[in-house]
């Protein structure tokens, strides 16, 4: 059968928007159970390079004010974790988390030689490499890859987006992008593609045509698994109606089913805050604010609080002193953010950042965030971190 190019363009479209969903997905579908403890990980992409130090302030830095005269948060409006760093005003469910032991906070993360471009700097932080080598790969997506070799029962990855990002992309395996199971679901049930489906014989297997019908079937086949699971155990909390809000709510609902999916990645912003910064991140973090405290609230209700690690990354922090817009550059070392029931360090895991030690007015990482990596994959997710990573690499102790 020949296939048209209109008809060509249009079958893409669907394997595109799924991206090459996982041949392993199918083990799921007769039968599994997600087991006792089962361990997840969700990871919020902080996207544009968030401001760390008007995220966690150092309030107690006399340094810090100076360097922001129009843009540092006075300790009294702030959120105060003890006499020396508060959180941003907005950061509210993320204060009653720290009060209750559910926060952890690493200050001063990075790499060596950092890149202050987005794109580059967050292929680094995505592929999980040094700033040095150039990977087509994710650190979750070889993640998948090690996961699926000889393995009964692989794991899986979704992200909740219309395009893939690197981090989920392996060699051999690579996660599925999907908003909504629901649109994705009447996406890949329109006839026209069952019709294109049911016209395929298959005769040549070599063909790059047959290899886009293989995709579309799986494609088929994965929308129409997870939407079910989806329905299964729908969470009941009102969730908001931001973006940020409904992706929490699709992962809660895919959590609370049958589906074994242990990584779940989903992206905020932009951060990118060279101008009037503070309406910008106050809006961001309002709106992460209101999606985590319902989240939080929701894994805890339905017993699932203990077995959720989620964490927040930014491609860079900011300069320490604002610009003449009201904003600030791009800098380089940055925190990040540890939320779940099952810490075993909380709070301030490691100290603020030194603002009389600075790098031509950047922060100096303390920490390698491959470090952080090893820890969620060795730890966490009882995976083999040097052969995702490439090397061996310290673990931190908060898990």
């Amino acid at each position: 059968m020949f296939i048209k190019r209109r008809q060509f363009i249009q079958a893409g479209s669907l394997a595109t928007a799924s991206f090459l969903v996982p041949k392993f997905l199918k083990a799921f579908e007769s039968k599994h159970m997600v087991p006792p403890g089962n361990k997840i990980i969700v990871v919020l992409q902080l996207s544009g390079g968030n401001d760390g130090l008007n995220t966690v302030i150092p309030v107690g830095n006399d340094i810090y004010f100076r360097s922001r005269p129009g843009l540092s948060i006075d300790k009294n409006k702030s959120l105060l974790l003890n006499d020396e760093a508060a959180l941003h005003p907005a950061l509210s469910a993320f204060k009653e988390l720290y009060d209750d032991g559910s926060l952890g906070i690493l200050n001063s993360v990075g790499y060596p030689n950092p890149d202050r471009s987005h794109f580059r700097s967050m292929d680094i932080w995505q592929s999980g490499s040094r700033s040095t080598e150039y990977v087509t790969t994710g650190w979750l997506g070889r993640y998948l890859d090690a996961q699926c070799k000889g393995c009964d029962k692989p794991t899986y990855a979704l992200e909740l987006d219309d395009v893939l990002s690197l981090a989920l992309k392996g060699n051999e395996s690579k996660a599925i992008a999907m908003k909504d199971p629901k649109r994705l679901f009447g996406t890949s049930n329109q006839r026209y593609f069952k019709d294109v489906l049911t016209q395929h014989t298959g005769e040549d297997e070599d063909q790059p045509v047959n290899y886009l019908y293989k995709t579309m079937a799986e494609t088929l086949s994965s929308a129409n698994y997870i939407f079910e699971k989806s329905k299964f155990h729908p969470t009941n909390a009102a969730y908001p109606k931001s973006q940020i809000g409904q992706s929490l709510k699709t992962i809660a609902s895919l959590i609370f089913s049958d589906i074994n999916t242990k990584v779940y990645y989903l992206s905020h912003g932009s951060f990118d805050t060279h101008i009037n910064q503070q309406a910008q991140q106050q809006r961001l973090f309002t709106e992460m604010n209101e999606a985590i405290k319902v989240f939080t609230k929701d894994l805890k209700e339905n017993n699932r609080f203990d077995d959720v690690l989620l964490f927040t990354f930014s491609e860079f922090g900011r300069r320490v002193s604002q610009n003449a817009s009201g904003g600030t550059d791009h800098g380089t070392a940055n925190n990040m953010f540890f939320i779940g029931g099952g810490l075993k360090q909380k709070g301030l895991l490691n100290p603020l950042p030194d603002l009389q030690d600075l790098d031509e007015g950047d922060l100096k990482y303390k920490v390698d965030f491959k470090n952080v990596y090893a820890s969620v994959l060795n730890k966490w997710l009882e995976a083999d971190d040097k052969m995702i990573l490439g090397k061996k690499y310290s673990y931190l102790d908060f898990i």
